[in-house]
């Protein structure tokens, strides 16, 4: 099975430089141009036989431009949602290190402002992983657009690196990352290609 694992493009958040997450804001205008390229490179280079996606309007209109472009419909799963990060989201930084400061310490399972737990967040990527994995056809090709912060967790779940890991993985806007996986192996292909964007 090969998955196209796709950020979003540029939201309105990024212009207003305020906490994401749940925070559901559209795309900008460059961010639009860089949702149509990424969608025309996608066509000339994959045949895609399903497309998933978060229910956030940024990667809602994100993946739109991936339908439109190969025909394919969007399948819209919340389990793709970006982290649910409760009170903060939608706060500039300055005033969420305020309202609702970091705790010292956290443990694995605890909530803290309404926010779902990191072991919340690795179990809702490792369901929605399995799902994709083994409920579609071994030789599928399915695009997943999603977000920054639940592409790192799929990442987590699809090495199988502890929850605690350290290890982070980059995604610019609309950046795509491409993983193989079949019942002996999972390989990562290339990851956060964004060559689409060279002529806009």
């Amino acid at each position: 099975m090969n998955l196209l694992v796709i950020r979003h493009g540029e939201s309105e958040a990024d212009i207003l430089n305020v906490i994401e997450g749940r925070a559901d804001f559209k795309l900008t205008e460059y961010g639009k141009k860089q949702a149509m390229a990424m969608a025309e490179w996608v066509k000339n280079n994959y045949k895609i036989d399903k497309i998933m996606a978060s229910p956030l309007k940024r990667a809602k209109q994100t993946a739109n431009y991936l339908s439109i472009a190969t025909g394919i419909p969007v399948e819209y799963n919340e389990d793709l949602m970006e982290f649910q990060n409760g009170l903060i989201a939608g706060l500039s930084r300055e005033e969420a290190d305020i309202k609702y400061p970091k705790p010292d310490f956290r443990h694995p399972h605890t909530k803290v402002y309404e926010m779902e737990s990191d072991l919340e967040f690795r179990f809702r990527a490792e369901t929605i992983l399995s799902r994709i994995i083994n409920e579609n056809d071994s030789d599928s090709n399915i695009a997943i657009v999603a977000h920054g912060g639940i592409i790192n967790m799929l990442y987590r779940s699809f090495l199988n690196l502890p929850n605690s890991s350290n290890i982070y993985f980059q995604t610019g806007d609309t950046g795509i990352h491409k993983w193989y996986a079949d019942n002996e192996k999972r390989l990562v292909i290339f990851s956060n290609s964004t060559k689409h964007l060279d002529n806009i």
